[in-house]
């Protein structure tokens, strides 16, 4: 079974329950900063948040269907942080109008029993990796571009490897339903990032 896309958004603040608009692309190694210096052009002047993040996803296998999928991350850079528990429903990808992946999205802060609760659960860890990266931010769209790296031994987040040669670049809003006018406006901020990155609508399908 191949997960939805995977996605490393930061464990800063938390939502209840809101929609995912999503579009994701990748950027070869060598190709980083030029991307990162067309970013600061177009993004909030601000300056970017940097982040390192352990995610660990879960999986409740029942009698029939696909598992349950649960992802709770924590911050390496702030440990006494609150770890964060999060559930991605099932992409909406069959409207044409829309421009972006859209999905279900809960995000959650819980304490740091949290994986022993989801074991006491039911739940086994499927896989787990490290990202890092950096945030930028325009109005209310978010833009991670992190590098994912395997983690090698379980547990241990300084015994690590990339998994490829590139960067993971994600443009996302999290918004209420409806709102469907703001895959518009990821479009037109997706257009002024190419050739660097081309941002996709991704169907996870394609992926099996």
């Amino acid at each position: 079974m191949e997960a939805p896309p995977v996605t490393v958004m930061p464990v800063t603040g938390g939502t209840i329950n809101m929609m995912e608009y999503l579009l994701q692309g990748s950027v070869l190694d060598q190709s980083l900063e030029s991307l990162l210096h067309r970013l600061r052009g177009l993004c909030d002047n601000m300056e970017p948040e940097s982040f390192a993040d352990h995610e660990l996803v879960y999986l409740l296998k029942g009698q029939q269907g696909n598992p349950f999928m649960l992802r709770a991350r924590r911050s390496l850079l702030h440990p006494t942080a609150p770890w964060h528990l999060r559930y991605l429903g099932q992409p909406e990808v069959g409207d044409k109008s829309r421009h972006a992946l859209v999905r279900n999205c809960v995000d959650v802060a819980a304490s740091h029993s949290l994986p022993d609760f989801l074991n006491e659960m039911g739940f086994r860890m499927d896989h787990e990796f490290v990202a890092k990266g950096q945030v930028f931010r325009k109005g209310a769209m978010k833009v991670v571009v992190s590098k994912l790296l395997r983690v090698l031994a379980s547990g241990n987040t300084e015994n690590t490897e990339p998994m490829s040669l590139s960067y993971l670049v994600e443009l996302s809003i999290l918004a209420p339903a409806g709102q469907d006018t703001m895959s518009e406006d990821m479009r037109s901020f997706a257009e002024q990032l190419k050739p660097l990155v081309h941002l996709e609508k991704i169907d996870p399908k394609r992926l099996m």
